[in-house]
């Protein structure tokens, strides 16, 4: 079902959370947010490639940004669309808390060229009013992209007045299964500007 869903363009940008699921656990989660009204604010598609304005660029840097605010935070692959963006999100610890047993990793180390995961360096000179990451703290998934859309939100604001920058209040998640679930989706990530005249996010 999941490859239907994703392949074709018909995913629901309204997460379905497993009501069983601690979305704080260690894993690889694909996320997919969109821009209220799917609006094209982000950049263009040109030649089969995604050129991002400025817009963009804050987006880009904010999701770069994360791991600085939430320690159990890694970055995998991102692309950032006209109207929306696509990004795998990797919760880990590097200490396990007691009585927590950590779940496979599916990490391949020979991932494709423009696909390997962002080095993260902690930087300690946070900007005023947001908090620098703790590592101990197990921040949910849902946390994390809210921060993200806070983060991103604000800048993008208080950069072009012109503009009501605003995202969609929901987001899809996808549990990353195993290593070769992990590897369809980074290729998807990555051939998602080529698929841009029939996504389903694009009005026109």
């Amino acid at each position: 079902m999941f490859d239907k869903e994703l392949y074709q363009e018909k995913y629901r940008i309204k997460s379905i959370r497993l009501p069983y699921w601690d979305y704080s656990n260690p894993g690889y989660y694909f996320v997919t947010t969109c821009i209220k009204y799917k609006e094209c604010v982000l950049g263009n598609i040109v030649n089969d490639k995604m050129i991002l304005n400025e817009n963009g660029y804050i987006v880009k840097q904010c999701w770069r940004d994360l791991p600085k605010h939430y320690g159990n935070c890694k970055l995998d692959s991102l692309i950032i669309m006209p109207n929306h963006v696509h990004g795998i999100i990797q919760i880990c610890y590097s200490n396990v808390e007691a009585g927590l047993k950590p779940i496979n990793i599916y990490f391949n180390s020979n991932v494709e060229a423009g696909l390997k995961p962002i080095n993260i360096y902690f930087n300690s000179n946070v900007e005023a009013g947001l908090k620098p990451a703790s590592t101990g703290k197990r921040h949910p998934l849902s946390e994390i992209i809210r921060g993200f859309k806070t983060f991103s939100s604000r800048k993008i604001n208080l950069n072009n007045s012109n503009i009501d920058f605003k995202w969609q209040k929901s987001y899809y998640d996808h549990i990353v299964r195993d290593e070769d679930d992990l590897n369809r989706i980074r290729n998807y990530i990555q051939n998602n500007p080529f698929k841009w005249g029939l996504d389903r996010n694009n009005l026109k």
